[in-house]
């Protein structure tokens, strides 16, 4: 009697563990059905990233498109995220509950939409993620207007921009082009003929005319230049190298305080591809430049030399000597750290090499 009295109290305990492991495994599984959702909330499935250019989407077909289409990718993920989570969720809670075959059938339809959806994006723009048409239309009524705020303009371009728009957007938030629509077209030819004027004042000149500094630099220009995206072959032709060594070589000639720094050849390549891309389709390793007129080709390496300039107006002291702004953001960096986390700011206070006192004279 006794023996079934203990038995049946340690099968209702192990019952009540089974159902304790699996309440917790429940919530567990509840829990993190959760945090996907709010992680698929308002995003979509990134696309794949190719340096290449897709021309704008038609605003009438935009415009045709049935309501549910006209939703972005990440709206109708998210709805897709809620569907299956509220569908796992009750299925997880009434394991005994026979299933729905409504259900089934929606959590496969679901899927394959995630999958479908998925590859439409990789589809939609060559170049870029995906870009839904509510964003476009966006950027569009952004620019078209007189003046462009560029605040707005910012606030678009933090989530990435449409290809095809990104040599309009680029020129505009570094300055180079003005917000004024009015002024713009005026402001981009005097730029750029006054590019022209450098590069046949500082560049086309014998070396007998250029001081022994100015050879070295050069030198060493044409030496990093080869080196520049190696893998990429369209960066190995002989025209493109040349295209950099002249925007290079102009631009540390005008900014004598740090002159040629190796890198900064680095910093000319995005925009070279994005300039480029406004006359040249397809993937980049398709390209020759061969296929632009010179007139094209001095354009292209204008608007490249002026937004390298804004780019490096704010950091120019990242590249004189003893580096004053890198010394100030090393300090930055440290104070930041010294603030929020002690114990590492004095691991590298101990790590840091201690200056010698004087050795006392006399």
């Amino acid at each position: 009697m006794k023996n079934n009295s203990s038995q049946s109290y340690n099968s209702e305990e192990n019952n009540s563990k089974k159902e304790s492991a699996f309440s917790t495994l429940d919530s567990r599984f509840n829990q993190t059905l959760r945090n996907v959702q709010g992680l698929l909330k308002g995003r979509s499935i990134p696309g794949k990233v190719l340096l290449s250019r897709s021309d704008p989407l038609d605003q009438s077909n935009i415009q045709e498109h049935s309501p549910n289409y006209e939703r972005s990718f990440s709206y109708n993920d998210a709805e897709t995220s809620d569907r299956m989570s509220k569908d796992l969720e009750e299925e997880v809670q009434n394991p005994n509950k026979p299933s729905n075959n409504a259900n089934s059938n929606g959590l496969n339809s679901s899927t394959s939409n995630i999958e479908n959806t998925s590859k439409e994006a990789q589809k939609s723009t060559m170049g870029a993620r995906a870009t839904d048409s509510a964003r476009i239309i966006k950027f569009t009524k952004v620019l078209s207007g007189t003046t462009v705020i560029l605040e707005k303009l910012r606030e678009l371009a933090w989530s990435g921009i449409p290809p095809y728009m990104r040599p309009d957007v680029w020129r505009l938030l570094l300055g180079y082009a003005p917000p004024n629509s009015d002024r713009r077209g005026g402001v981009l030819k005097r730029k750029r003929l006054e590019y022209l004027d450098c590069v046949s004042q500082y560049y086309d000149i014998p070396d007998t005319e250029r001081s022994d500094d100015e050879i070295n630099m050069l030198r060493q220009i044409a030496v990093d230049c080869p080196r520049t995206v190696p893998d990429v072959s369209f960066f190995q032709q002989a025209q493109v190298q040349k295209s950099l060594e002249r925007i290079l070589y102009t631009w540390a000639i005008r900014h004598p305080a740090s002159g040629y720094v190796q890198g900064i050849n680095d910093l000319v390549t995005p925009f070279l591809v994005v300039f480029l891309s406004e006359y040249l389709e397809g993937s980049v390793d398709s390209w020759s430049i061969s296929d632009l007129s010179p007139d094209k080709i001095s354009i292209i390496e204008a608007d490249c030399y002026w937004c390298l300039s804004k780019l490096l107006d704010g950091m120019q002291d990242h590249y004189t000597f003893a580096q004053p702004g890198i010394q100030r953001l090393v300090f930055k960096l440290k104070e930041v750290v010294r603030r929020i986390d002690g114990l590492t700011n004095n691991q590298w206070r101990m790590r840091e090499p201690r200056q010698k006192a004087p050795i006392p004279v006399g």
